[in-house]
């Protein structure tokens, strides 16, 4: 039996843990990994980006949340949105900065 996954109702979260900070007219989130090798690395996240993360950040939040802020703060239409905001959600999910 193959499960199919609903991730437009899954409940995600940024980690609370993670800051941004500007840097020379740049906004970056640094993470750095847990080890003894320094393995920090830096996050860039451009005006969409950061946008979302400031709206989303200390809420639990699904797709169709992201969707709407894209929406209401950007003139866009809702299929744009959705590409926009699963790649959104793919690439935090990739760098650690999303739990759920």
């Amino acid at each position: 039996m193959k499960v199919v996954l609903n991730v437009n109702a899954i409940d995600m979260r940024i980690d609370p843990s993670k800051k941004i900070r500007t840097v020379a007219g740049e906004n970056i989130l640094i993470k750095q990994a847990s080890g003894t090798a320094d393995m920090t690395s830096v996050v860039a996240l451009n005006e969409s980006a950061l946008e979302l993360f400031n709206q989303l950040q200390g809420h639990e939040f699904t797709l169709d949340d992201v969707v709407r802020t894209l929406t209401d703060t950007y003139e866009v239409d809702e299929a744009t949105a959705r590409t926009d905001a699963q790649a959104w959600v793919d690439q935090m999910r990739k760098e650690g900065l999303i739990l759920g």
